[in-house]
């Protein structure tokens, strides 16, 4: 399936998700394990009617799903196709019913709490440096450029942050170059950069905010909060 673009997932008008990197997020608000546990399998079973499931992660009094293709279709400028992850129809439409689920089980979302963290790296170089970043992070070199046409590090099991690579000067003077990216959802960016503010932090560059906000902390080391992929 072709990969949704920005302005078709907030069309579909999904109330409990929110886009974060590559995927849709939720959060749902349960009050014990067996709760979450029906929840689950009513969601599995939803999934296996559609062919496709979520992520889905169980923590004390809240489950949290995640929905994205590993097989969206995306095409360059040129026309050429790449296979990548990221949100399509099949997506938004077990969003739909799994907002159905939930409220049949008497579940309410926490869209503000979902949150997505990911890694990046400025370099010059990253055919060059990714498959140590793959062995470091993976212990597969089958994780370079999963999901996307890039260097990008991707586990296929989920089980560390993504590594992206940002196009950097080779020659430019020494600094920084690891970031984090905090992917939130837009009505938590306001309250997120104020938090970080009151704990002692700056502000480095907010023109493109509230999509991106630069923060650093009181030794200038940065990081990003974003709202979307």
């Amino acid at each position: 399936m072709d990969m949704l673009m920005g302005d078709q997932i907030a069309a579909a008008h999904l109330t409990d998700w929110r886009k974060l990197a590559q995927g849709l997020h939720a959060r749902y608000l349960i009050d014990d394990f067996g709760a979450g546990a029906r929840f689950v399998v009513a969601v599995g079973e939803a999934g296996d009617a559609l062919g496709h499931h979520p992520r889905v992660s169980i923590g004390t009094g809240y489950i949290d799903l995640e929905l994205v293709s590993d097989d969206a279709i995306y095409r360059d400028d040129d026309g050429t196709e790449y296979v990548v992850e990221w949100v399509t129809q099949q997506d938004v439409d077990l969003a739909r019913r799994i907002t159905s689920i939930a409220a049949d089980h008497g579940l309410d979302a926490d869209p503000a709490s979902v949150s997505e963290i990911e890694l990046g790296l400025d370099t010059a170089r990253s055919a060059t440096i990714a498959p140590v970043w793959a062995a470091l992070l993976t212990g597969s070199a089958e994780s370079q450029g999963r999901g996307t046409p890039g260097d990008e590090i991707r586990d296929a099991t989920v089980r560390v942050p993504n590594l992206w690579f940002e196009e950097a000067d080779q020659h430019e003077a020494p600094r920084q170059r690891f970031h984090l990216e905090v992917y939130v959802a837009p009505e938590a960016v306001e309250p997120r950069v104020a938090a970080a503010l009151a704990a002692g932090g700056t502000i480095v560059d907010d023109s493109d905010s509230p999509s991106l906000t630069v923060i650093a902390d009181q030794d200038g080391n940065k990081a990003v909060i974003a709202t979307k992929g």
